[in-house]
């Protein structure tokens, strides 16, 4: 007998998915997404209030996708990334629920794979974007911000990070020193700069560095945004396609 279903979205690989939970993993131990006709949604704050994600997952991007009415679904995120990580980067993804009460998983490669996770009660409002302009638009090569971050973090537990139109030079300072690296608007780890006022912020490396450890292989490059003294914006792809996560994280206020 056919079962109709509230909730259907199925992507030809898991890598996507791995992504998504890891990178709201870092982050909160409870979400809720939120799945509508244009696709599924995500924001959230972290505990302390000082960092946001924010998940744009058009439908178009997924290979099937079931949505009439909107629809929300709460998941232990520990529970549901130790289920998404049973599949193979090979391995088609399927998640589809017909109640409000358990969501189901299929991995589809070869043998089938059915896993039932029960939906949590949660206490979800949503949270507004902030309203920022940015005096700074970087296309960084990731591995490149991900080297560095690690190289300032041997230091320090932030970094500074101060632009110029030919420049960004990020540096840290703790109890053993200081550390900085350069990268000029020539380096072949900078694939685009643009710079409307030269701005200087500092931010916590821990925070950072969870979210691109956390983004895996989604994509090669990072699009850095920040003002001085502002909420830092780092976007990053799912895909080629459309699907998008951006990560807010507010700036050290530096003690006078």
């Amino acid at each position: 007998m056919a079962v109709d279903l509230v909730f259907l979205a199925k992507t030809s690989t898991t890598r996507d998915w791995k992504v998504v939970s890891s990178v709201v993993l870092a982050l909160v131990d409870e979400a809720t997404f939120e799945a509508s006709l244009e696709g599924i949604t995500f924001r959230a704050m972290d505990p302390s209030h000082v960092a946001l994600v924010d998940l744009s997952w058009p439908s178009s991007t997924f290979e099937k996708y079931e949505c009439d009415s909107p629809f929300k679904f709460s998941v232990k995120m520990d529970d549901f990334a130790k289920l998404i990580k049973r599949g193979d980067t090979k391995d088609s993804i399927e998640i589809a629920t017909t109640d409000d009460e358990n969501i189901m998983l299929r991995i589809l490669n070869g043998y089938e794979r059915e896993f039932l996770l029960h939906l949590i009660e949660s206490t979800y409002s949503s949270t507004p974007l902030p309203k920022l302009t940015f005096n700074l638009k970087a296309v960084i090569a990731k591995r490149a911000f991900e080297s560095m971050l690690n190289d300032i973090s041997v230091i320090s537990d932030h970094v500074t990070i101060d632009s110029s139109n030919d420049k960004l030079v990020f540096y840290g300072k703790g109890d053993i020193g200081s550390g900085s690296v350069i990268l000029e608007k020539t380096s072949e780890d900078i694939l685009e700069l643009e710079v409307k006022e030269n701005s200087k912020a500092t931010y916590n490396i821990e925070y950072l560095s969870s979210i691109i450890k956390a983004s895996g292989s989604a994509s090669d490059i990072v699009i850095l945004e920040y003002s001085s003294k502002m909420p830092i914006r780092l976007e990053l792809k799912l895909s080629d396609l459309g699907g998008k996560i951006h990560f807010y994280l507010a700036p050290r206020i530096e003690e006078k």
